[in-house]
Order: C-alpha cells, then structure tokens, then sequence
C-alpha cells in the first residue's frame, strides 16, 4: 500500500533561510542561537558544497519551513564560491543574508578578552587578521541586507535586535533599533553611519574655559548650547525628520539605523544634540542606544 507523503504546512508557514556571515567575533554565534530560539534550524559551519542541498531540504521538507546557517572565514578558499553560490540559491529559497561587522577595536579586545586564537592563525597579529578577514569578506559584505555592527552591542542588546528583525510580532515602535552616536570630524566619520547630521554651525562651547574639560551631558553645557534659538530649531527640526523617516525606515524592511551627529572634537555640540535625539525618540517609543565615540580622545 503506497504511503501518502507528510501533509504541506500551512501557507502562512513563509518558507525562509537566513544565512549569517561577517567577521570572526563579531557575533555570529549568538545571532545563530538567537534565530534558533525563534524556531529557525540552525546549522552552524556548513561546508559551502553542501548549501544548495540544505535550501533544497528547506524548501521542501514538511518538517523544516525556516533555517539558518554561518558561513564564515573558516571556509577557507571555498569561501571564494559563495557569491554566485548565494545569488543561485536566492532563485530557489527566499533568503536573506546577514552580514555582522565590527571596528578592528572592538575585534581585537575581544579576542583579547577570550584569549581565543584568529581562525586565519596566531603566525600574524589579531590586527593583521582582523585586516586581511574583512578585505576577504568585502564581496560578500556588498550583497547583505542587514548589515549589523556590533560593536556598541552586549549579548542581549544583539539577541533582542535579532529577534525584533526577524520574530513574528513586529511593531513600528520595536521593529528597528536606533543607534544615535556622537563624534569629532578630526576624527574621521563613523564608518557604520547610515545618516550624518554636522552640527560645527553651533556655538562651541570648547572656547569657554570652565567648559573646556566637561562634555555636553554637563547640565551647565547643555544649557549653554540650548540657549541659542539655532539650537532649539535644529532640534525640533530633526526631531520631526527622524519621526517621519523612521516609519519608513520600518516599511522597507530596515531593523537597524545609525545616526551620527558630528562637531570638532566630538566633546560638547555634538554629544549634547545625541543626547537629545535619543530622549526625543525614547519619547516617540522607539529603542534607541546612544554612544559617544570620541569624549575620551583629546581635544
């Protein structure tokens, strides 16, 4: 007697694969762990070969309707198949490519901190590796959507940035998580902006001696930079941008956006304006982190 084969699931059951790449400490096995707490299979280190086979299962296995796999560094020269491998499979399977970055700074404590070797050796520096990695993974990095930088995350700021992209219930309020950051243009721009506002038009605070040594969370800062009517305008004025941009932002698909406000040395006008936003938006119920990249560095 022929057996019927297991019953299709439902069609509201999306048929998705999530594959996660990026740079060795950046997180990949925590978003890995993070997926399958949402019920994605997970399968970590998958030899490249074998990927259109595991989008083949996932396509039509009764039993398996969402999954994730790493792909990483430790592919070693087969890593070179996986772009065109990656634009075959998105024919067949619907999936997205998360790529996860991080700056060389963050990397390299980190390795310092688990005292764990580089997968590409200990016969170079974890600056050296962490440099010829990422210069390996540009091709791949170029076709994700996200791409995450980690470095300003904990685990669980990660976790819950994972399963707010990609659990079932997402809502304009926690579906994107914003990441406000301040720096110095001398400097340089933060690599991972995704929108940079200059704020150097502000009166700079730094030419006041009893100013000089504090930064712009200082309430007597603060209140000195509010007091312009330049000041107040640009707040309100991005307030209202960002308020109307982020809903979008949201439609699109996008779960995870930097916005950068810059002055000269990173100290006052701008952490003061970052400062700001982030309560605005708090306030406007979305998540929001904030970070100042440059109040150690000097003047």
């Amino acid at each position: 007697m022929p057996v019927s084969p297991p019953p299709r699931p439902h069609a509201a059951d999306k048929t998705e694969l999530v594959i996660i790449t990026g740079l060795s400490g950046s997180g990949k096995g925590t978003v890995l762990k993070a997926l399958e707490d949402l019920g994605y299979y997970a399968v970590d280190n998958l030899p490249i070969d074998l990927i259109p086979k595991f989008a083949e299962l996932v396509k039509n296995a009764a039993t398996i309707r969402k999954a994730a796999l790493v792909v990483d560094i430790r592919e070693g020269s087969a890593l070179d198949k996986f772009p065109a491998l990656y634009k075959r499979i998105r024919r067949q399977v619907p999936t997205r490519l998360v790529f996860l970055d991080a700056d060389d700074a963050a990397l390299i404590r980190r390795f310092s901190e688990t005292r764990r070797p580089h997968p590409l050796g200990t016969e170079q520096s974890v600056a050296a590796s962490v440099r010829r990695e990422r210069e390996r993974l540009k091709s791949i990095r170029a076709l994700a959507e996200p791409i995450i930088n980690t470095s300003k995350f904990n685990v669980h700021e990660l976790r819950e940035t994972i399963h707010s992209t990609f659990g079932s219930q997402r809502h304009a309020s926690t579906g994107i998580l914003v990441h406000i950051n301040s720096f110095g243009y001398r400097h340089g721009v933060p690599a991972d902006s995704d929108l940079v506002f200059d704020v150097r038009f502000l009166p700079n605070p730094n030419y006041i001696p009893a100013f000089k040594k504090l930064t712009g969370k200082h309430p007597s800062v603060a209140r000195y930079i509010r007091s312009f009517p330049q000041s107040q305008e640009f707040i309100e004025r991005i307030s209202e941008l960002l308020v109307y941009l982020l809903p979008h932002y949201i439609d699109e698909g996008k779960s995870y956006l930097t916005i950068s406000f810059g002055c000269t040395g990173g100290h006052h006008r701008s952490v003061m304006i970052a400062h700001e936003l982030r309560k605005r938006l708090s306030q406007a119920g979305y998540r929001v982190k904030e970070t100042h990249r440059d109040v150690t560095k000097k003047i």
